[in-house]
């Protein structure tokens, strides 16, 4: 089983990232595999025409997507660490999908050949024999199936997935200044584990351990997906994609319980149960239909009496509560909206 092998220097430089490729690749996934699970169905069905359309006008397109959709090694050409931290943009990460040479986007795609997903072996069968690879330029071609695939299917909803995202890098840091690695990596996903003083392990794939580099493990969130998976740079570069807690926020507001409402006043335990997922103070404040002020006034509240903490990610900063918060809040709320089981 593959792990994760990080000297002192490479854990303490590791950190999160956001990547809008690995979005992308997320959404495939989704999109090319049938029975979509219940939390983004209606988003499944919303999406499929099109994505069904896209492969039906290019042969490249439906080898491609297809033999990505049914294996388990996704090719390194396309599966990359995003190269600049949490403000990576596409065209970023799509320079480096256009630099690969042909002979190294063939071997990439025989490795993916060689790994068969078990769910989804006829798929695989329909797409590794490679006979839609032709021509060349490889990589400049995927680079911009990915683009449209990014323009058709996500850019819109970027800005509310990149909330998302951010607000679980808020949860996960948290749990990294209060429990170390061990607990930021908790239900990272079905498979991840902490093992002895320097592995992580995410999963049961047979392989060798690899070995970060001083530079550290990058850490990326995606929405729209169960699985995890390795990207690979130049020697000791990785990130470790894992799937967002949940699915994309709702937009409904739910109520506080009355004893929760009794003891806080209505509008610093309805702010309270609304940060069951962390928010930056404008994202409350357009949530709840409220001002900058109100909600900054709540939250200094909240603050002072120990339930919310805030932390900072680029300009922003995030707020979620606290263990005493999620302790008190506990009886004001019912199950999170949209929650997903990995």
């Amino acid at each position: 089983m593959v792990a994760l092998r990080l000297s002192p220097l490479a854990l303490s430089r590791s950190r999160f990232a956001l990547s809008p490729l690995a979005e992308t690749l997320g959404a495939v996934l989704a999109l090319s595999r049938p029975h979509p699970a219940a939390w983004f169905a209606d988003w499944h069905a919303r999406r499929l025409p099109a994505f069904t359309a896209t492969l039906d006008a290019d042969p490249f397109a439906t080898g491609l997507l297809g033999l990505l959709g049914a294996t388990t090694w996704l090719p390194r050409s396309v599966a990359i660490p995003p190269p600049n931290g949490l403000r990576t943009t596409l065209a970023d990460e799509l320079t480096a999908v256009r630099a690969v040479p042909d002979a190294v986007f063939r071997a990439e795609l025989e490795l993916s050949r060689a790994h068969p997903h078990p769910r989804y072996a006829a798929d695989h069968r329909r797409h590794r024999d490679l006979t839609w690879l032709t021509g060349r330029d490889w990589g400049a071609r995927t680079a911009d199936l990915l683009h449209a695939l990014w323009s058709a299917h996500l850019a819109p909803e970027w800005p509310r997935r990149r909330a998302h995202l951010e607000r679980d890098i808020a949860h996960r840091a948290g749990l990294l200044a209060t429990r170390g690695w061990p607990g930021a990596l908790d239900q990272m996903s079905r498979h991840s584990t902490w093992e002895g003083p320097d592995a992580i392990r995410f999963g049961h794939r047979p392989g060798p351990d690899r070995v970060i580099g001083d530079a550290g493990l990058l850490l990326v969130p995606v929405s729209l997906a169960t699985g995890t998976w390795l990207c690979e740079g130049p020697a000791g570069h990785y990130a470790q994609v894992y799937p967002a807690r949940g699915a994309a926020p709702a937009h409904a507001v739910d109520g506080p319980g009355r004893a929760l409402e009794r003891l806080l006043g209505t509008g610093r335990a309805t702010l309270l149960v609304t940060l069951r997922q962390p928010a930056t103070s404008t994202e409350l404040a357009a949530r709840l239909g409220q001002s900058l002020g109100t909600v900054g006034g709540h939250l200094a509240v909240l603050r002072e009496s120990g339930l919310v903490v805030g932390t900072r990610i680029g300009r922003r900063v995030v707020y979620r509560r606290t263990e005493r918060g999620e302790l008190l809040a506990a009886d004001g709320e019912g199950p999170a909206p949209g929650a997903a089981a990995d």
